[in-house]
């Protein structure tokens, strides 16, 4: 098994002035429905509109329809929205790397997890769960979570203790979900009836229903291809293609009342920051709630200036043009390793496979591809 490291450290090699990046545009899009099932069409499309304050977040917990992600659906999806897509325009659609937003997003992520000598993101390789998989096919990349890995990640969070009189997991989980039904309408606002506005509180939470955006965006000289999950669009989408969309991001967290809190809230907006400028959200909407679950109040982020305040007012705890740059050089390295199956470690590129696909890529899309 053939393995080729990329360092992370010193970060500082990574600072200065940021890579290029390409301005995210939409390509395509795709849902899925209250029950998950893939539709080609933007029938999940939801639109913002703020919500009544306060608001318990904590009511329809019990009524809570959760979608079970731990089956293995790889890229599946994203590939079935690229061949209609070529299907339609008779055109491939050339990227160095496709993936979802998700695993992009970790890659961000990682500084800042090495600024604290920790790297969350990935597991020690004794334990053989590995963060992602990757694989040359036809001159793209293509990543995906490695599934064992997420869904031990996923338990083992799960399973934290809370401390004594503090919410669940599971519950704060909710509340997330439960912000987004509270800030979301089926049609633009012009077109909804104002009692369907006011009984949003209690209307049955489902996160089965996703809109997901397929962009075509660069970082350095890497092209990429990107599907991910959009919340909602501010007032709708624009008649012209070539028009930026919109969109908005809903997150939620706790109160600031201190340093400590202060800090976490600093790194949450590096995940806020990163998921958005990725798919090219311009604004994000955080709703801010006590311990009990309680939404307090709401406050609207410019992406693009959120780099900025973590610079001049934050703790020091990332920076936005490590992160980028990192993102580049990883990506460049990914893309060095010749043709194949592979796991990645976070620093380490271990081959697997001289051939083969793993199940990374749906028989569809080889098929397809290899007809075009």
């Amino acid at each position: 098994m053939n393995s080729h490291t990329f360092d992370i450290q010193p970060l500082h090699r990574f600072a200065g002035s940021n890579a290029a990046i390409r301005r995210p545009k939409e390509i395509a899009y795709f849902s899925y429905d209250d029950e998950h099932k893939f539709r080609l069409d933007e029938s999940s499309l939801r639109y913002y509109y703020p919500p009544k304050l306060p608001a318990d977040l904590n009511r329809g917990f019990e009524t809570f329809e959760k979608l079970d992600d731990s089956k293995d659906e790889h890229l599946d999806a994203l590939l079935d929205r690229i061949i209609a897509l070529e299907q339609n325009t008779g055109a491939k659609c050339e990227a160095d790397v496709i993936t979802w937003r998700g695993m992009m997003t970790k890659y961000e992520w990682v500084t800042t997890n090495d600024f604290f000598g920790q790297l969350i993101s990935c597991m020690p390789r004794r334990s053989g769960l590995e963060a992602n998989n990757l694989i040359f096919f036809k001159g793209s990349i293509f990543i995906e979570e490695n599934n064992t890995y997420k869904n031990a990640q996923k338990q083992k969070q799960l399973q934290q203790m809370s401390p004594a009189g503090a919410p669940s997991q599971t519950r704060m989980m909710y509340w997330g979900y439960k912000f987004e039904t509270l800030s979301l309408l089926d049609q633009p606002w012009a077109a909804t009836p104002r009692e369907t506005i006011e009984s949003r509180e209690a209307k049955v939470v489902n996160n089965s229903s996703q809109y997901c955006s397929v962009v075509r965006t660069g970082i350095g000289g890497t092209k990429l291809v990107i599907g991910g999950e959009v919340d909602a669009v501010w007032d709708c989408k624009p008649e012209q293609k070539e028009d930026p969309i919109n969109w908005v991001e809903l997150k939620t967290t706790a109160e600031i009342r201190n340093d400590k809190d202060m800090w976490k809230y600093e790194r949450k907006l590096l995940k806020f920051w990163a998921q958005s400028f990725l798919l090219g959200v311009p604004k994000i909407v955080v709703g801010f709630r006590n311990g009990d679950g309680i939404l307090q109040r709401i406050e609207e982020l410019s992406t693009h200036e959120i780099p900025g305040f973590v610079k001049r007012n934050g703790k020091g705890t990332w920076d936005g043009n490590i992160c980028i740059n990192f993102t580049s050089e990883l990506l460049h390295f990914s893309g060095l390793t010749g043709e194949g199956l592979r796991n990645v470690i976070t620093t380490e590129v271990f081959k697997l496979e001289e051939s083969g696909h793993g199940g990374i890529l749906s028989d569809g899309f080889i098929e397809w591809r290899s007809r075009t």
